[in-house]
């Protein structure tokens, strides 16, 4: 069994996606940053100061900040405007992968057919 466990986690795929992992969660710590020390206070600046978490109402004993949950929306567009920004940067400097060429194209059931049947008039 630990064989087996070896085998698994030896292949590509399995490393692959850990590495992606360790990346992904690095990356998400930058683009945090990036939209929580930058972006979302240069919005500030430009739209007055605009903060929505003192937003809530009350029912019974229950408070609902609905407010909190604006920003987090507001938070998420952004971040997910940036990451589509950086992808679209970095998509557009790697180089393009060359398709490959079509295969030709073969013979149609049609032509085939016509063929046996001359094969078949000949004898």
């Amino acid at each position: 069994m630990l064989n087996e466990f070896k085998t698994f986690i030896a292949r590509g795929n399995v490393l692959d996606l850990a590495v992606g992992v360790v990346i992904g969660a690095a990356f998400t710590a930058i683009v945090t940053s990036l939209v929580g020390d930058l972006i979302t206070p240069l919005i500030g600046l430009l739209m007055g100061g605009v903060d929505f978490s003192a937003l809530s109402f009350g029912v019974a004993d229950a408070q609902f900040m609905y407010g909190n949950f604006i920003n987090a929306i507001i938070k998420f567009l952004i971040v997910a405007w940036v990451v589509f920004l950086i992808v679209k940067a970095v998509n557009k400097a790697l180089p393009k992968k060359e398709e490959p060429a079509a295969a030709p194209a073969g013979p149609t059931d049609n032509d085939l057919l016509k063929d046996i049947l001359a094969e078949l008039q000949k004898r």
